[in-house]
Order: C-alpha cells, then structure tokens, then sequence
C-alpha cells in the first residue's frame, strides 16, 4: 500500500513550484525524487492531479501517494566492471562502448544495470526499479568514467549536484572539418526532431531543453582524399543532454567521427569506425558523504587510440591544450 502524506501550502511557501516545494519537505528524498512523483500522477493538489509545471498558491492542500518500493525482476548477469573506484556509498567505472546503460526497448538484457546487479546487492532505487543505482549514462557506444550510487541518498545528492553543474564532465571526441578557433562555446537548446523522434536536435520550441557545451582544440589534421581534416577536441558539458555532444558538434558542422546518427556516414571519412569517437575521459566531484574532492581520468580505448596513431602523419601540430592532457588521453603502448 502506498504511503499517504498531505501537507497545505503556507502563506511564505506560495509562488514556489510544486517539485521545490515537495523536496524540501521531511519525508522527501529530494527534489528529483518529487518530480519523478509529480510527473507519474502521484501528487494531488486539492483533489485533482497536479502539473510538473504547478505554482503553488497558499491554502492548497497537497497529498502525495510514495509507492512501496517492488522488487525487480531485473536478473543479475556476470558481466565484467572496470571500476577505477567503490566505498560503501558509491562506485565509479569505466563503460566500454556497446554497453548500453539500462534495459531499452531492443536492450531487455546484457546491460551495465544487469552487471551492478550481479556486483552489489547495494544500489539506488530513486530512478526506478530498471535504473538501480544510476546517476547519469553515457550512449551506447560511448566510452568512459560513470558514476554509480549505491545508496539513495548517495543517488540524490549526485544528482543534485548534476543539476547544480558542480561535477566535472569531460570528453575526447574527433570531429570532421577543421575548427579554427582553440576554443569555442556552443548554447543552443536540444529538443526531439520532430521528423524523427530517434534523434535530437536544435529545437526551439516549449519542450526544448537549456543545453551548453564548450570545447578547446588539442589538434588538427590535414585534409585528405575522403575527408576535409579533422579536428581532436576537449569537450566539457554544463548541461546533460540526450546526445548533446553529438547534436552540438554537428550543429556547427562538425560532426564526430563515426556518428551514425549525426555524421557523415562515408567509411573512409569515418576512419572505417562504426561508432562515434566519443570518450569520457575525465569525471570529477566532491563526494557527498566525505566530502573529499575525487578526480578520475581514463585513457582512450585502444581502438580509438589507434586512429590517432594512424593521422599522426597527417597532424597540423597540437595546441599547448593538447600537450598537456596528451599523456593523460593516450594510453600507453
């Protein structure tokens, strides 16, 4: 049976959303926790099903359904975890590429999701019984350092602090073109396309979402028989968005390299990838327990790394940004 708390809308509470409201209240997780209730018709407000988009008005009477947590019938599968880091509140793993992060429709087993479960019986249930224990996720042939949560309080304060954009999110990606200038920033917001709901986009419309990438070149290459250069670059993601790197790169006309979805599709050009050259190299935050401060970096996978290997002939120079986080992107031979 579902817990059942109400809670009437004081004179100094008035003008706030509904979610802010209900996740500073005593028996809230917190506010991702309120929204997702908000959002599956789990709040009333005088009677009737309350809007995510609700501002709340003094007087107004606010009940709230919790539902009893259900057992999953998610089954564990011993899949192998590169984990860079694990204490009692939170882990912290490299994902390779084709590991898709949760059970999707075409993805019911085989996930990262499937392989915590098998690892520890001790995961986040904020994002619902397929999700246990995930903060974020990378695309399926995206590489890289993920965060996973072992606890739900640990779950709500990363995820917060997500919101917040006070964790380090950076990427590796080769880029088609040659991009002129060292750095750049790219602020456009990312919707559904509406021709094809598969895909994002640069919408501007209600539904859009606020999505902000910036990006410093480490290295240019010469253009070719089948290509028009290429360009390595940094990205760092203020904002989380589906594919949003991918969307933000090509939007400026530069797509990565092997992009399926936003790229060129010409084999050569695409260095005979079949996926994006896309890395996440970097992931660093506070922790929400201890409070020490945890920085983690993770060298490209082999077969990107041989890629760069094989333009080296054709390499403009590195910037000095290149120098630096050269030997920390390139794994050893």
């Amino acid at each position: 049976m579902s817990e059942r708390h109400t809670h009437t809308v004081r004179g100094e509470e008035a003008g706030s959303r509904l979610d802010k409201l209900l996740g500073e209240l005593d028996f809230m997780v917190s506010r991702s926790a309120a929204q997702k209730l908000v959002e599956t018709g789990y709040v009333l407000v005088n009677g009737h099903v309350a809007s995510k988009h609700h501002i709340t008005r003094a007087g107004e009477r606010v009940e709230v359904f919790v539902p009893p947590s259900v057992e999953s019938d998610l089954e564990p599968e011993d899949i192998p975890l590169d984990i860079r880091f694990e204490d009692d509140h939170l882990i912290v793993l490299s994902k390779p590429a084709d590991l898709v992060v949760h059970p999707a429709r075409g993805h019911y087993t085989g996930t990262l999701v499937h392989a915590l479960l098998a690892h520890s019986a001790d995961l986040g249930t904020l994002q619902g019984e397929d999700r246990p224990g995930i903060v974020h996720r990378l695309d399926k042939d995206t590489s890289g350092l993920m965060m996973v949560a072992k606890t739900d309080a640990t779950q709500a304060a990363l995820s917060d602090a997500l919101r917040l954009r006070t964790i380090e999110r950076r990427y590796v990606a080769l880029t088609h073109g040659y991009i002129a200038p060292d750095s750049g920033l790219v602020d456009a917001p990312l919707g559904r396309n509406p021709r094809d709901r598969m895909r994002m986009g640069v919408v501007e419309s209600p539904t859009s979402k606020q999505a902000v990438t910036t990006f410093r070149v480490l290295e240019r290459y010469m253009a070719g028989r089948y290509d028009d250069g290429y360009t390595l670059v940094e990205c760092k993601l203020y904002t989380g968005r589906t594919h949003q790197i991918r969307v933000h790169m090509a939007y400026i006309g530069h797509p990565v390299v092997g992009d399926p979805l936003y790229g060129r599709n010409h084999p050569r050009a695409d260095l005979g990838l079949d996926k994006q050259f896309l890395h996440a190299y970097r992931l660093g935050f506070a922790h929400p327990v201890t409070g020490e401060v945890l920085d983690f970096s993770d060298p490209l996978p082999e077969e990107l790394a041989r890629r760069l290997r094989d333009l080296e002939p054709d390499s403009m120079g590195r910037t000095s940004v290149g120098d630096e986080l050269w030997p920390v992107i390139m794994p050893s031979l």
